[in-house]
């Protein structure tokens, strides 16, 4: 397996690489360089992976009732309301068709009687 492959897997190992590039902190050709000569030794790697560790597990706890609130207020009512009976409407419409399948006409043939004529 060539040295580029190892370094590719490595970073699917470690995705967290992928934000240091995107906000611009640090670029493939440094990480491929550390790479090259620490390979995957945690004390190289301890700057870029340990740190956002510390952050990520303290932005998870701090979601707090606020935030919630927040999130509450973006939703649209109104699209809310009509998904609910978007929904109501096709749950009526499968019991209607489950309700049709399993009831059979109890309508029993009886003949008429002879001595009756046109409702007499």
């Amino acid at each position: 397996m060539a040295k580029i492959d190892e370094f590719k897997d490595f970073v699917k190992k470690n995705p967290r690489l992928v934000k240091y590039v995107k906000n611009g902190d640090s670029n493939w050709q440094k990480f491929y360089e550390i790479y090259d000569l620490y390979g995957e030794d945690k004390e190289a790697w301890k700057e870029y992976l340990n740190v956002e560790t510390a952050t990520a597990t303290a932005a998870t706890t701090a979601i707090g009732v606020g935030e919630i609130f927040n999130w509450l207020k973006n939703i649209n009512l109104d699209s809310f309301q009509s998904g609910i009976s978007n929904l109501q409407r096709v749950i009526g419409l499968v019991q209607d068709l489950s309700n049709k399948d399993d009831t059979k006409p109890n309508k029993e043939y009886k003949p008429r009687p002879m001595y009756k004529h046109f409702e007499d």
